[in-house]
């Protein structure tokens, strides 16, 4: 019964971040539930060794090309995803992450960050990370009467961190967001909802946790230290979350819910 709680055969998800090291490995583990993956994304090189290594492990994968911030380049990639792998059920919205322009440093107060940086910052996590991929890929699923549409928020959206100020507070309106959209959608059968990750070690945020030789910064020990599991999360710790919230069955009454997968970081005060 498990198994078919949590079986995706045939369903054709898209995610977009794919290329990345957390979407990638979203897009796997989808992959490894029977869904048939179609990677968007405007690098080709990474998106098609994605596709390479979902296929290898058993999976179907296609890459299309797209841009998340061009409405058009999102239409045409969701009309080419529905004539080669079927209409899209599932949409994950992986692609984000900070700019170190809108880095707060000793150097670089939050005075000096400049509007035109402070909206780039949104336009990646929130426009192009949430909105305008929604607004394709969710009225298709309203018309099909059934969709799962999952966001990555961050640690960071509920408490904000030091240092990261415009990702801490775009990740908070992925957030809200993801809540206001579940309420637009949710008698039309498309369920919206997001994962809260904790710290995992990616390309954005490898030089503020680790020295050049290996060893963890000042900022990686205060985080180990607030983190009740005394660790970084693995990419592959988040694919439960993302199938649970994917198949029907298992989360058909589950929308506008945030589910955290942060070894315990929420949950630690003093």
């Amino acid at each position: 019964m498990s198994k078919s709680l949590f079986d995706l055969t045939n369903e054709v998800a898209v995610v977009i971040g794919a290329t990345g090291v957390l979407g990638g490995a979203l897009a796997d583990g989808l992959a490894a539930a029977g869904a048939k993956i179609a990677v968007l994304g405007r690098n080709a090189e990474r998106g098609q060794a994605r596709v390479k290594a979902i296929r290898a492990a058993g999976g179907t994968a296609e890459f299309f090309a797209a841009d998340a911030m061009d409405k058009a380049s999102l239409h045409d990639a969701h009309e080419a995803v529905a004539a080669v792998l079927g209409a899209p059920a599932i949409l994950v919205n992986a692609a984000g992450g900070n700019d170190p322009k809108v880095t707060v440093t000793p150097e670089r107060p939050i005075e000096a960050i400049t509007i035109e940086d402070w909206h780039a910052n949104f336009d990646m996590n929130v426009v192009g990370g949430v909105l305008l991929p929604s607004q394709e890929f969710g009225p298709a699923m309203c018309a099909r009467g059934r969709g799962s549409i999952i966001n990555i928020a961050s640690a960071s959206a509920r408490i904000p961190l030091s240092r990261v100020v415009a990702y801490s507070a775009s990740k908070a309106a992925v957030l809200s967001l993801t809540m206001f959209l579940a309420r637009e959608w949710a008698t039309k059968g498309v369920r919206v909802n997001s994962i809260t990750p904790g710290f995992f070690p990616a390309e954005q945020n490898r030089k503020l946790l680790f020295n050049e030789d290996g060893s963890p910064t000042p900022r990686t020990q205060a985080i180990w230290g607030h983190t009740p599991m005394k660790r970084f999360g693995e990419s592959h710790e988040l694919i439960g979350a993302a199938v649970f919230l994917a198949a029907h069955k298992a989360s058909s009454f589950v929308t506008g819910a945030d589910i955290v997968v942060d070894g315990g970081y929420l949950s630690q005060t003093i």
